[in-house]
């Protein structure tokens, strides 16, 4: 059994019908956007967002309509920032797909979005579960704010450690928090315990994203050559960030002269891969992650001993040794 259909074992059932849920949720009588939906619909993933609302749900009872409206809400929401953000970014990829602006251009891509967000605002109003809608809306502001201070940050290239793990706490950790928080708020009402699963949540998120960081210094199988994708969208991450303090000011100013470059070669990427290594840039970083892991472990065992508090863990383990 692959590791993800372990981790989604004790509801897989509720996942199944969740997909029909989600479906109905993006219903209209606007032909153009039903098309669109469709689309979206389509390149769904490994649905990692609402496998931990279900999962955190079921943490603390049995999943009910509200967990629906959780993990819906979520699923809307997010698609909607990643419809946005293709825009933002002029991307025409997304998961091996054409991005919505390709395929129908920007206009479209925007109202599409704007149309996916009020949507989950929507749903949240009609089933009157407004503590779903604080958790939601305020994961959304913080991941704009995250955005706007990686533009900000990435123009000067002046990232410390503290503001990138500031950047990927608001970019990427507060919505996989915003999940289990949900997903606990869906089936108890202690204001206490939904903290800290939000808590458990945020540490798994940020382990997540030092994982993903870590993917661009990985070497392809048949060249033997990094990808340096954030590289080449002159992003410094963890890595790079604690390699530049180990490193004296020449060799310092060396590498940023490379990361300020437009058009890097294979040659720049290499140069940028070995100093990481000889300063161990990516040892640390895997450390960081892995105690983030331990910080999130440690909350979990504080919580009820269930099949759904195993998933989470071996959820856990996978987010630091996936592959992709």
């Amino acid at each position: 059994m692959a590791a993800i259909d372990k981790i989604k074992a004790p509801i897989s059932g509720d996942l199944k019908k969740f997909d029909a849920y989600f479906k109905n949720t993006m219903k209209t009588d606007v032909k153009l956007l039903n098309i669109v939906t469709k689309y979206i619909l389509k390149r769904k993933g490994k649905q990692m967002r609402p496998i931990i609302v279900f999962l955190t749900a079921k943490l603390f009872g049995e999943i009910n309509d509200k967990t629906y409206v959780a993990a819906s809400m979520i699923e809307l929401m997010h698609t909607a920032t990643l419809i946005h953000d293709d825009v933002v970014d002029e991307s025409d990829k997304r998961r091996g797909f054409l991005s919505i602006n390709a395929v129908w251009k920007n206009k479209v891509a925007v109202l599409v979005g704007d149309y996916l967000l009020s949507q989950g605002l929507l749903l949240s109003v009609d089933n009157n579960s407004f503590d779903l809608l604080r958790i939601v809306s305020d994961a959304v502001k913080e991941m704009s704010e995250g955005e706007l201070l990686q533009i900000e940050k990435s123009r000067k290239l002046d990232i410390t450690e503290e503001i990138y793990f500031e950047i990927i706490r608001k970019k990427t950790a507060v919505l996989i928090a915003a999940c289990a928080a949900s997903g606990a708020s869906s089936v108890i009402n202690d204001k206490g315990i939904v903290e800290l699963t939000r808590q458990m949540g945020e540490a798994i998120g940020i382990a997540f994203q030092i994982k993903d960081d870590l993917f661009d210094y990985q070497k392809y199988n048949e060249t033997g050559k990094p990808s340096g994708n954030d590289l080449q969208e002159k992003k410094i991450t963890l890595p790079l960030i604690y390699s530049l303090q180990k490193a004296d000011s020449s060799e310092r100013r060396k590498i940023l002269r490379i990361v300020k470059k437009d058009n890097k070669n294979t040659e720049d990427f290499e140069k940028v891969y070995s100093f990481v290594i000889e300063k161990k840039g990516i040892d640390y970083a895997k450390e960081v992650m892995s105690k983030y892991k331990t910080k999130a472990i440690k909350i979990l065992e504080e919580l009820p001993k269930n099949e759904a508090q195993e998933s989470l863990k071996n959820l856990m383990e996978y987010v630091i040794t996936r592959k992709k």
